[in-house]
C-alpha cells in the first residue's frame, strides 16, 4: 500500500507539472510584451530628440486578440511617430493575406507605417497582391529604395530593402554579397541620420560596414527556445545558438535592434520567448 501511494503522488506530482508547463507555453506564446530602447546619436537632429519607433516583425498571420487588437492597443498606447514593419507579416506555408492588410490598415489609422518583405514574401506567387494592397492602404513600401522622414526643416534618412530570398541569381554570391550590393546600390545622403529595415540580423557586418545608424530586424524568432543564460536555441540561417537572436546589438556607431517577432513558422509554439513590440525612443546627443 505504501509503494502503490507514492507511485500514485509521483504521477500525481507529474501531472501537475507536464499541466503547469503546457499552460505556461500557452500562455507565454500569446502573452505580449513591449520592450522599451532608448537610443541615442550625435547625428541626430535635435528636433527628432524624443521621436518614437515602433517595431512589428514575423506576424506570420497571428492575431492576438480578434483582428489583432491586442497587438494593435500596445502599439496605440505607446504612441509612436512611425511604425516599421520588417517582414513575414504572412506565413508562406499557410498564408491569408486578408488578416496581414487588416492588420496593416488599422496599424496605419495609428501611424505611418513603412513596411519590407521577408524571406516568406518572397516564396508566395502572390506577393504582388500582399504589396499593393499594402499601398492602397497607405503603407509606404520600400523595396531596396529609401525616404527622408523631414521636421521642422531638418530630416533624417529611412532605407528598406527586399530580403535576399527574393535575388534569384545566386550565382552572384551569397545574402552577405547580396545585401552588400543592395546597399551600394542605393543613394543617400551619408551625413544624415540613418535607419534601416532589413529582415536578416545575421547580416549586421554588412551594415556596420555601410555606416547604417540604426538597424531594425526579426526573422530569428529569438531563437525559438530560450534558456536562461543561454538566450535562443536555433534561428533561420544562423542555426544553433545564434549569435543574433533578440535585443541590442552594437558596435561602432551601428546599432540593431532584433524583434523576437509575433507569430511562429516551421515549429508552431516558442518556449520562454514571449512575442514582443519593440519601442525605441531616439534621443540627440552623445
Amino acid at each position: 500500500m505504501i509503494v502503490k501511494r507514492k507511485k500514485l503522488i509521483v504521477i500525481a506530482v507529474m501531472a501537475v507539472f507536464v499541466l503547469t508547463a503546457i499552460l505556461w507555453i500557452v500562455w507565454g506564446n500569446t502573452a505580449l510584451e513591449l520592450n522599451t530602447y532608448i537610443m541615442k546619436s550625435e547625428d541626430l537632429p535635435d528636433v527628432f530628440d524624443g521621436y518614437r519607433i515602433a517595431h512589428v516583425s514575423d506576424l506570420h498571420n497571428t492575431e492576438i486578440g480578434e483582428d489583432n487588437e491586442k497587438l494593435l492597443e500596445m502599439i496605440r498606447t505607446s504612441e509612436p511617430d512611425i511604425i516599421v514593419l520588417t517582414g513575414d507579416i504572412i506565413d508562406s506555408r499557410n498564408t491569408d493575406i486578408e488578416i496581414a492588410l487588416r492588420f496593416a490598415e488599422n496599424a496605419v489609422g495609428i501611424a505611418p507605417c513603412y513596411y519590407v518583405a521577408g524571406n516568406h514574401e518572397a516564396r508566395i506567387s502572390n506577393y504582388d497582391v500582399l504589396r499593393e494592397g499594402l499601398i492602397e492602404l497607405g503603407v509606404v513600401v520600400l523595396e531596396d529604395s529609401g525616404v527622408e522622414i523631414e521636421k521642422a526643416g531638418e530630416k533624417i534618412t529611412l532605407l528598406g530593402v527586399l530580403d535576399p530570398s527574393f535575388q534569384t541569381d545566386y550565382l552572384f554570391g551569397d545574402d552577405a554579397t547580396v545585401m552588400e550590393s543592395k546597399l551600394q546600390a542605393l543613394t543617400w545622403d551619408k551625413d544624415t541620420y540613418t535607419i534601416l529595415l532589413s529582415h536578416r540580423p545575421e547580416l549586421f557586418d554588412v551594415y556596420i560596414e555601410n555606416g547604417i545608424d540604426l538597424v531594425f530586424s526579426g526573422h530569428a524568432h529569438g531563437g525559438q527556445f530560450r534558456l536562461p543564460f543561454v538566450g535562443g536555441i536555433v534561428a533561420p540561417n544562423q542555426g544553433l545558438f545564434p549569435e543574433y537572436d533578440s535585443g541590442l546589438y552594437s558596435e561602432g556607431k551601428t546599432n540593431m535592434l532584433v524583434s523576437r517577432g509575433i507569430g511562429n513558422s516551421i515549429l508552431p509554439f516558442r518556449f520562454n520567448n514571449r512575442p514582443e513590440v519593440i519601442l525605441v525612443e531616439l534621443r540627440s546627443g552623445a
